[in-house]
Order: structure tokens, then sequence, then C-alpha cells
């Protein structure tokens, strides 16, 4: 589904990704972890089509095709979901009219028939319960006044609703406490299916206890310096870096 090869990245003069590899398959959760300043969400950003950073160097291929070569609008079209670590409030934007043009959208793209009113109001039931979504919030304006894990639960509604292929979450537990880390988790976790794939950005463990993840990488200095099994994301909460970094040398 995504496979990335010796990708750079910067921001300005300053390279923040120093050649990431990474192969992620249908069915599959992968997780990233990693220090602040170790390019995570950069590289989260890279893939979304972020045009703040330049690309200058690797190849990036999303279903057979040149992520690169992608519009921002082309990559959700196709199934990229971005999940943001700090969602955006947008003003005089409900949420029921942002996700139905939204929704609607992405029909129009695949050749389908817009959703009557009646069939969008049932799916948007359907979805909201997914991650316990208050029905009042979808009549107010995109996360405005929501607070931090209301726009957190918004965000995992809005991949219930889009059914990507591939999401990018990027430190969706930030700012949660453990209530709400529990709902948006599971929520991710009920909308995985043999189809698409998840990419989960955190700093902590706690969020792998819900989301059970395939593989987990570690992201250092903008390369992938490591990778185990859900067992690693344990050892690092427990020891810490360290034991990872102090061997790594800079090439």
């Amino acid at each position: 589904m995504l496979k990335v090869e010796n990708l750079h990245a910067s921001v300005g003069d300053k390279e923040i990704l120093k050649g990431i590899n990474l192969e992620v398959k249908a069915g599959e959760v992968h997780a990233i972890m990693g220090p602040n300043g170790s390019g995570k969400s950069t590289f989260a950003s890279v893939l979304a089509g972020n045009e703040k950073f330049t690309v200058t160097e690797g190849k990036v291929e999303y279903l057979g095709e040149d992520l690169l070569n992608l519009s921002i609008e082309e990559r959700s079209r196709k199934g990229l979901f971005l999940g943001f670590q700090y969602p955006v409030e947008i003003p005089g934007v409900t949420m029921a009219n942002f996700m139905k043009i939204a929704v609607n959208e992405h029909r129009k793209y695949r050749g389908e028939e817009p959703l009557t009113a009646a069939q969008y109001l049932k799916l948007m039931r359907e979805k909201s319960a997914i991650v316990e979504l208050d029905s009042k919030l979808t009549s107010r304006a995109v996360n405005e006044g929501f607070s931090g894990g209301e726009k957190k639960k918004n965000e995992i509604f809005q991949m219930a609703m889009l059914e990507p292929k591939l999401a990018i979450l990027d430190e969706t537990d930030s700012g949660l406490d453990i209530d709400a880390l529990r709902i948006v988790a599971t929520g991710v976790t009920r909308l995985k299916t043999k189809e698409n794939a998840t990419v989960v950005i955190t700093h902590y463990q706690r969020l792998l206890d819900y989301i059970v993840p395939d593989y987990v990488h570690v992201l250092y200095k903008g390369r992938i310096i490591y990778s185990g099994d859900k067992s690693l994301a344990l050892k690092l909460e427990k020891e810490g870096y360290d034991w990872l970094i102090n061997d790594y040398k800079e090439e």
C-alpha cells in the first residue's frame, strides 16, 4: 500500500528527514515512536502533502502511484487521511456541513451518487457513535470551542466518515485523559479492516495498549534506526531511548 524509499525532506535550509525507508501493507498497523524533534510530525506532513516541506530526495509509492506527484486533494480522494496533532478550528462552518461536502466529494471521485439528506444523517449518527461524539458538536463550527478530547474524537469521527485506505495519526493521544484516550483509540481499532492500514505516531506506549501495532519503528534524527514488534514499545516505555541512541552514529 505504502512504500517509502530514502525519503529526505527539508524546511527552508534545514534538512529534517534524512533517508526514511518504510513499507506498510494493507491490514497492518505501524507505530512510529521517537524523541522530540526526531521528524515524526514532519514525516506525517510530507506524506499528507504539506507544502511547507520540500522533498529533496527519495520516492513514495502509494497504491502503485507516485504519491509525491499528487496534490493534497488527490491524496485525500485516493484514501489518505491525516489526523492532526493540533486540529484546527474552522469558524463559520458547521461540522455537519463540512463533512457532508467532504464525503460527497469523495463519492463523486469514485463515481458514486451523493448521499441524500436522510442517508447522510443516518451515516453521521452511526459514525459519531463509534467515538461517543456528542451529537450537539456536529451542529457547531468545526472544532470551535471544543475541548482537547472533543477535537481528537472529532478527528476520528472524520476518519470514520471518510473510511480512508491509509490513516496517518499524528500524536492522536496528545493531551487526552485516560477516558478520552480509551474512546479515541477504541474507535481507531474498530475502523481497522484487512483492506486499510494505519500509521500511528506517538510518544507513549499507553496508546498502544488499545491500538496494538504489528510493527514499531523508532525515528531519530530523521531516520528509522530500529524496528520491532509490539514488545518494542513496552521496552521503550520502561527503558527509554538511550540504549538505542547511544549506539547510533549519524552518517
